[in-house]
């Protein structure tokens, strides 16, 4: 098994994708030094994403990668590829700084879509992943053939990605398993915290042979976050498990280096409906403009939404559930207790 902390990625959802090169230096090196095998950098959507109006990133993507290049000696570092987000020019920009693995992050029923950015990374040595995002939205049969087709098409490793913190351990067996009775392609795991499960999840992961588990310093990430990155390490150490992680490294990083960019404190109960329902935040500004309109419980919005469909978040079907809602609920302060402001980036409309 081996890790891939995704701490300057996934994580820089929470300070709206404001990494500076400087704290990329400091993490990844850091985290090199502790002998994590993968390192992801950059905006948390990945190549192309300030460009393409996902929110702009405090640096450039050359910025990020000139950053991790200057410091990654011991592992890899990478950065996620949206196709439809990034271009190709993006993935050669990528090649031509010496990255050394690429996720390529596309839905199951668009994994057509990772084809071109498979073969050139393939040809130009790169490991490549391919990132099932809402891989829970579809059956395991279903997510199962995707990995062969990830295969097929050249991917060292096909990542089951729990985007909305919605799995339960054992939903991981199942789709482990289903996907062993159908491939050989490796699996990787990434997981969500919204049910408080991401450690337990990516713990039975590894248990199953899931070769590549996605963490993050402190759990720093999107919503509630990842699998806790010194925790996991804490918990290889305790279940016995032998590693060369350097934990105490871990900590210090995690205490000295990403601490202090977390402000939030305590849980939000809008996060644990998202886990609960199994809908990805990205879709958060749509709810949040339909709560304000008509003044209703986010959660219960979620929640029947996501009842309807867990694929996507479409305005008028958000507006009408809202209606619903509001002409049998006669509370009328949710618009002041869920402003809904700390979610940032939308890539779902793009998958």
């Amino acid at each position: 098994m081996k890790l891939l902390d995704t701490t300057l990625r996934d994580g820089s959802y929470v300070i709206n994708f404001q990494f500076s090169a400087d704290d990329t230096r400091q993490i990844a090196g850091e985290l090199d030094k502790a002998k994590v095998e993968f390192i992801e950098v950059g905006h948390g959507v990945g190549l192309g994403a300030s460009r393409k109006g996902e929110g702009v990133a405090r640096e450039t993507d050359e910025t990020y990668m000139k950053a991790a290049a200057d410091v990654v000696t011991n592992g890899s570092w990478g950065m996620f590829c949206i196709p439809g987000i990034a271009e190709m020019s993006d993935l050669e920009s990528a090649i031509d700084h010496d990255m050394g693995f690429v996720r390529v992050g596309v839905s199951i029923d668009r994994v057509a879509a990772a084809e071109p950015f498979v073969a050139r990374a393939k040809e130009a040595g790169l490991f490549v992943a391919v990132n099932f995002m809402k891989s829970y939205t579809r059956p395991p049969a279903e997510f199962a053939q995707a990995c062969a087709t990830a295969g097929a098409f050249g991917a060292d490793i096909a990542y089951l990605v729990d985007s909305a913190g919605n799995m339960l351990p054992q939903t991981i067996e199942d789709y482990v398993n289903e996907t062993k009775n159908v491939t050989d392609v490796a699996l990787g795991f990434h997981g969500h915290n919204n049910l408080g499960l991401a450690n337990a999840n990516a713990l039975k992961a590894m248990e199953l042979g899931v070769e590549v588990i996605d963490s993050s310093l402190q759990g720093m990430g999107r919503c509630t976050g990842n699998t806790i990155t010194e925790h996991f390490v804490a918990i290889l150490d305790r279940s016995g498990y032998k590693h060369n992680f350097d934990l105490f490294r871990l900590m210090d990083t995690s205490e000295l280096l990403v601490r202090p960019f977390l402000t939030q404190v305590g849980l939000d109960s809008v996060d644990l409906a998202c886990g609960l329902a199994g809908f990805h935040s990205s879709y958060m500004s749509v709810i949040r403009d339909a709560c304000i309109t008509h003044n209703v419980d986010p959660r219960a919005l979620i929640m029947d939404l996501c009842e309807e469909t867990r694929d996507v978040a479409p305005v008028d079907l958000v507006d009408e559930l809202a209606r619903k809602i509001s002409a049998k609920n006669t509370e009328n302060n949710y618009r002041h207790r869920f402003p809904l402001r700390q979610y940032f980036g939308h890539e779902q409309d793009i998958l």
